[in-house]
């Protein structure tokens, strides 16, 4: 088990930490690169070099220069931290954000047990939540890219959590079956949004995971328009949307015949999900 470390310390067993005249030079390059929280990244860029342990100024230094260079902190750490679990995270996924937390809150409370299936899961993040936290008989992830259920799976494993993990588009994987509840952070931004998002973002992670179609409702109304065949009469479905069509998305649910449906804000007041349930015919 290795030891802790801080600035200036030093340990018996192992070899020198970095200085704090090293961490000093960190954060002020990174201050100067422009990041916000220079101090905070030089620490936990420190801690992912290894410190203490052999090689580390090498890899620390090699973590320093991608970050430099604009690659996310995620990616560089190769971690991050959602609800209660630290997830491994790379550029094959995009990286577990605020929103998609409070996305697993309303499931917990509005779904709280039966079979759930989180449709996109990139990371796993919000599935190996909802099987960390709830009390479901069955949680399923699905994915289209081979690369990011390869992180997810990886993530399940470490953490030792039960969740299924399946390849296929959108709700292709789900087909035959019934849940309690269906729940995804599906891409949704329009074409001429992704292309202005920042370069820390746009430039790092998957396109595949963010833009969806001129409008950037291509998923989610292929979700509204086939999640009731996978959903038992009266359950769930939970979508994290993007805030300026939230409202868009709530009336095509109403449309397509979707219940009790309700759009919910964030923790910064953004319309950003929209909660429905499936019709006793569908």
């Amino acid at each position: 088990m290795r030891c802790g470390w801080r600035a200036g310390a030093s340990c018996s067993r192992c070899p020198t930490p970095p200085s704090a005249e090293r961490l000093r030079d960190a954060r002020a390059r990174l201050a100067a690169a422009g990041v916000a929280d220079a101090a905070r990244e030089a620490r936990w860029i420190a801690e992912a070099a290894g410190f203490p342990g052999a090689g580390t100024e090498a890899r620390f230094e090699g973590l320093l220069a991608r970050r430099l260079a604009g690659e996310p902190l995620a990616y560089v750490t190769g971690v991050a931290g959602f609800r209660r679990l630290l997830l491994q995270v790379d550029r094959r996924v995009p990286i577990p954000r605020p929103a998609a937390e409070g996305l697993v809150e309303r499931v917990l409370r509005e779904a709280p047990g039966g079979r759930v299936a989180d449709v996109a899961t990139g990371s796993g993040c919000v599935a190996l939540a909802l099987a960390d936290e709830g009390a479901y008989a069955e949680v399923v992830a699905t994915d289209a890219s081979a690369e990011a259920l390869e992180v997810a799976r990886g993530n399940a494993a470490r953490l030792g959590l039960p969740v299924t993990f399946r390849e296929g588009d959108l709700l292709a994987p789900l087909v035959g079956e019934r849940f309690d509840a269906v729940v995804s952070n599906p891409p949704y931004l329009s074409g001429a949004e992704y292309a202005a998002l920042d370069p820390a973002v746009r430039d790092w992670e998957p396109a595949r995971a963010l833009e969806s179609g001129p409008e950037g409702m291509d998923h989610t109304r292929r979700l509204l328009a086939g999640a009731q065949s996978v959903l038992v009469p009266g359950g769930l479905l939970a979508l994290e949307v993007d805030e300026r069509r939230a409202a868009l998305a709530a009336a095509e649910a109403g449309r397509l015949g979707w219940g009790n449906v309700t759009v919910q804000d964030d923790l910064f007041g953004r319309a950003r999900y929209v909660l429905a349930r499936a019709g006793a015919t569908a």
